[in-house]
Order: C-alpha cells, then sequence, then structure tokens
C-alpha cells in the first residue's frame, strides 16, 4: 500500500504529485497492465530477447 505523508504546509496537488510518483516507481500500473491478457511464456521469452538485443546495440552505438 502506497502512503504519502502530508505536511501541514503542502498542498493537495502537492500531495497528488508525490502519489503519482510512488505510484509510477513501484510500477503498479504496468504490472496491471501486464495482467490484463494472458501472454504465452514463449511469447514473454521472445519479447524479452528482442528488448535485450535493442538495449545492447544502444549500448554499442
Amino acid at each position: 500500500m502506497i502512503v504519502v505523508d502530508v505536511k501541514d504546509s503542502d498542498s493537495l496537488e502537492k500531495a497528488l504529485k508525490k502519489f503519482k510518483k510512488k505510484v509510477e516507481r513501484s510500477k503498479v500500473i504496468h504490472e496491471l497492465r501486464d495482467r490484463k491478457f494472458f501472454t504465452k511464456p514463449s511469447v514473454v521469452k521472445r519479447m524479452q530477447k528482442l528488448k535485450a538485443t535493442y538495449r545492447l546495440k544502444s549500448l554499442e552505438g
């Protein structure tokens, strides 16, 4: 559960911004999108390989 400490001097907008950052960092939304549909393990492996090759190419040049 995500908890945001709000001080008396903080505005509502600032607290909402902190909450959004914490949600983004915890990757809750990303996980929900991934679990929306079932993906076969072979497809997951293929996607991981493609991402790894893309990362290697971007690091090399």
